[in-house]
Order: structure tokens, then sequence, then C-alpha cells
């Protein structure tokens, strides 16, 4: 398996700490986030990996280089300033992802959990890592029944930023801006997408607030 971290976005809710820095190396617990997600991506014995470059993408490449030293290949996808969304970051980055199912990671989020192990079956376009919904959200994603992503009323969970996708899930995709959540809709509508919920340490980081709430509680754990 092949993982994409995707890196490009401008951080708008983190601003101003991403004015000058890419959200994917915001530091907590001593390293960036990037670099946390590529150790548990190594760890999990997955050899190449690609990044989406936008804002700011020459501090992404200048900070990681060839990922040599964490033990992976690293394939750059640069969007420039013309960044793409999730979706469309993703449908420009296939040709580095191969036929296989791959492992998508959101660059604004943190988490002790291992890559999943997770094998689709063969009807099934994907599968989403949740988790219970934060105190901050109003409402959730999704439930999960019988293994597989709904959209049912009173959702409990929310996505986890991390997900396992076919390519063909963006098989009828055109290149440009586009969101990657329509097509979850569509895939979990359909009954071939898959979940599951993780119950350990998660955050995500997307605001200033969440950013020091972590990093208050990071500095508090015995090491």
């Amino acid at each position: 398996m092949r993982a994409m971290i995707l890196a490009a976005g401008r951080g708008e809710r983190l601003r101003p700490i991403t004015d000058d820095t890419p959200k994917a190396l915001v530091e907590v617990g001593g390293k960036s986030v990037l670099e946390w997600h590529l150790e548990r991506v190594a760890e999990a014995g997955i050899e190449h990996v690609v990044i989406n470059l936008g804002w700011h993408g020459d501090q992404v490449v200048a900070r990681i280089g060839s990922g040599e030293r964490f033990g992976v290949d690293i394939a750059y996808s640069d969007e420039g300033d013309d960044i793409l969304e999730t979706g469309g970051g993703i449908h420009k980055a296939l040709p580095l992802l191969g036929d296989d199912p791959f492992l998508v990671i959101n660059s604004d989020i943190f988490t002790d959990m291992p890559v999943p192990d997770t094998r689709l079956e063969d009807d099934h376009l994907g599968h989403l890592v949740t988790v219970p919904v934060p105190s901050y959200l109003d409402h959730g994603d999704f439930n999960i029944e019988d293994g597989l992503i709904r959209r049912t009323a009173n959702p409990r969970y929310t996505y986890a930023g991390f997900a396992i996708y076919r390519p063909e899930l963006f098989a009828d995709c055109e290149s440009g801006r586009f969101s990657v959540v329509p097509l979850m809709f569509a895939a979990a509508d359909a009954g071939r997408l898959s979940g599951s919920v993780y119950g350990g340490r998660w955050a995500d980081i997307g605001t200033p607030e969440r950013l020091a709430t972590l990093r208050e509680q990071l500095s508090r754990t015995p090491e």
C-alpha cells in the first residue's frame, strides 16, 4: 500500500500561525504533525508516500526532503498556487499512487492511532476511520451499521482524517478543484464504504485554540 498526506491547504482556520508556515509543519510535542504522520506510516511498513504541496510548499520539501530519514520514499505532487482541495489533490496525484487501494491522511490532525490494517471488500470503494463526535462540534458526520458508513439521523461519529480509497472512487472525476466529501457520500449511500471507530488520542488542530489545548495536554503527559 502507498500513502498520501494532504499538506497543500492554506490552513485558514489556523491563521495567523499559518501565515508564514504551512499547516503540515505546525509543531506539537517537539515535531511537526507531518513528521508524526510519516513516522506512523513508516512503522506500518509503507515505503512510498505522496505529499501534495501548495501553501509554502517549499518549506515542506526543505524540511522533509526525500523521506530517507523516515525510511520512506517521498514523491511530491505540486499544486502551486491553484490548490485543488481534497478531491482534486488526490485525483491529480493518482498516477503516483498506483492501481491498488491507498491510504490518505489529513495533515491537520494529531493522533496516536496506528495506520489501519484494513483490507477492502471487493465491492467497496473505501474505508473511513471515525472518532466519537468531539465536544466542540454540534453534530457528527456518520453512523456505522454492520461495518458500513451510513448517513442517518443523529450521527455519532466524525471523520478522523484517515481513509483508504480505491483509485476507482475517482473514476468519473475530472481534473480541477473539488472536495472528496461528495464522493464519500455517494459511496456510503451505495453501501460501498466501510468504517471503523478509533477511541484513543485524537485531535483536530485546525484552530489556534485547539492547537494550544493539545500542546498543553502533551506537556502534561509523562514520558
